[in-house]
């Protein structure tokens, strides 16, 4: 499932990013944090890929 903002697709990549290894987890907050500790990294993946035209800063 593709994010449906910006901003999801933007904390799916930071909770990926820190999952990996790539970024501490203790530099992440809000929904980037909580994502990182309930979601796969494939999860993740399918979450944050895909173009961000069209998409709204925020979801609903």
């Amino acid at each position: 499932m593709p994010a449906k903002s910006k901003a999801q697709q933007k904390a799916a990549g930071a909770a990926l990013s820190a999952k990996r290894g790539d970024t501490p987890k203790s530099k992440l907050k809000g929904a980037s944090k909580q994502m990182a500790d309930g979601m796969s990294e494939k999860q993740l993946e399918d979450f944050a890929k895909g173009s961000t035209k069209g998409k709204p800063e925020h979801a609903d």
